[in-house]
């Protein structure tokens, strides 16, 4: 098929590459312009950028495409299909409406559970058991289009943001292919979206990192595993901030934020939480023991 690609960061990657290894001829790339990034601040390309054009793909990051210049643009490439993965913007009913099969979006939740900005993130949030890919026809509203496929991945007790943001990228580059190819074949079969249990992934917030010691641990733990390495989570002790990189819940009690035990055993409103592995301001990750020989916190401290 004649398509146009449309994404931004790492997650879109794989499933741009699977496009490529199938066969389709992207015609076009579209990702959100270059930003600024790192210690100079310096505009970098987005993932999907520097990826296609690295391949020699044509790339093409137009702040909107609200205006009609854009869309005749879009529309005189005279597409199959638009495959879009994590692009960031909205697409009005003219671009949706180009494309001979219209524009199919990689997302990575079951629908019409986790709609919206942060899926991988608010699954994890939230204790769910599975999350996965859907593959949607995408309409005007928030990813509320018809849903073409979807697969299944277990969330495990250890799963955190990268794993499955890892996982759930690759899945979702398997299926596009199929669906692609089931689109070629005409045995694609739309499937409007359950009005029940819709939720909505919410754009995640820097303070969202920020420790309530008065949640239970299994909560604070999810938060862990969830926020890292964006926004991140973070307490603060002895008025410095202390980022938590891992954490497990266990059996203790006491007020809310008191250190319980060494190394780092604080307590919640339910239960404690043992701090595993944690980083200091401008240091490097460190075990909580490590931190405690040259940074001593006494039982009975209060985390901040």
């Amino acid at each position: 098929m004649r398509l146009a690609f449309m994404g931004t960061p790492d997650f879109a990657v794989p499933v741009l590459a699977a496009l490529l290894e199938a066969g389709h001829e992207v015609a076009c790339v579209y990702s959100q312009p270059p930003r600024p990034a790192g210690r100079g601040h310096r505009e970098q390309p987005s993932p999907v950028h520097a990826y296609a054009a690295g391949r020699g793909l044509p790339v093409r990051t137009p702040r909107s495409l609200k205006g009609a210049d854009e869309q005749d643009a879009f529309r005189a490439l005279g597409l199959d299909a638009a495959v879009v993965a994590a692009y960031g913007l909205i697409l009005p009913e003219a671009v949706l409406a180009a494309p001979r099969l219209g524009c199919l979006n990689v997302h990575a939740s079951l629908l019409p559970r986790w709609r919206g900005a942060a899926p991988i993130q608010r699954a994890l949030l939230a204790g769910d058991a599975e999350s996965g890919v859907t593959i949607m026809q995408m309409d005007k509203g928030l990813d509320t289009g018809a849903m073409l496929l979807a697969a299944a991945v277990p969330i495990t007790p250890a799963t955190t943001a990268p794993d499955l943001h890892d996982r759930l990228a690759e899945l979702g580059a398997r299926l596009i292919v199929r669906a692609l190819a089931q689109a070629e074949e005409g045995t694609l079969r739309p499937k409007p979206q359950p009005a029940e249990g819709v939720t909505y992934a919410a754009k995640l917030e820097k303070d969202e990192g920020r420790i309530d010691w008065s949640q239970p641990a299994a909560e604070i733990e999810r938060k862990v595993r969830a926020l890292n390495p964006w926004p991140g989570v973070w307490c603060e002790v002895a008025g410095e901030r202390l980022k938590v990189l891992a954490a497990t819940p266990m059996a203790g009690e006491g007020s809310p934020g008191t250190l319980l035990s060494a190394p780092l055993v604080v307590a919640c409103g339910q239960g404690a939480l043992a701090l595993e592995r944690v980083q200091r301001a401008g240091k490097a990750p460190m075990s909580a023991a490590e931190l405690l020989r040259g940074f001593p916190v006494p039982a009975g401290s209060t985390l901040g």
